[in-house]
C-alpha cells in the first residue's frame, strides 16, 4: 500500500490486479472520499477530481470540508499511565501535551 496526498488530504492506495486498478480513500476525514484509475496519472486525476468535488459539494450546501488534522486529539489512559505521564514530562521540565508530542513524533517517524 502507497499513500498520495493532495491540498493536505492523504490517500491510501491499493492495487486490485484482478481489475487492473489503482483504488484510492482518503484516510484523514470522517467524510468518503474514494476514487480509482489505470494508471499512476489517471490516479493522480482522479484523486484530485474527488476531493475538489468534496469541497464544491460542501460549499453548495454551506458546510465547512472536514480539514485534515487539526492537530488535536483526545487520548485516554488508565490514571496510573496518566500519572507516571506527568512525572516524566515533569523530570525532562516538559509540559505533557510537549512531551507526549515529542513521544509520538519519534514513534511515527
Amino acid at each position: 500500500m502507497n499513500t498520495m496526498n493532495y491540498k493536505g488530504y492523504d490517500a491510501l492506495v491499493t492495487y486490485d490486479e484482478d481489475a487492473e486498478l489503482f483504488h484510492g480513500e482518503v484516510m484523514n476525514t470522517r467524510d468518503v472520499i474514494t476514487f480509482q484509475g489505470a494508471s499512476v496519472t489517471e490516479l493522480k486525476t482522479a484523486m484530485a477530481e474527488s476531493i475538489e468535488d468534496y469541497l464544491a459539494f460542501c460549499q453548495q450546501r454551506g458546510e465547512e470540508p472536514e480539514k485534515p488534522f487539526s492537530g488535536q486529539f483526545v487520548v485516554r489512559v488508565d490514571p496510573p499511565v496518566h500519572r507516571a505521564a506527568v512525572a516524566a514530562a515533569k523530570r525532562e521540565g516538559m509540559s505533557l501535551n510537549r512531551w507526549v508530542a515529542n513521544l509520538l513524533e519519534r514513534a511515527a517517524n
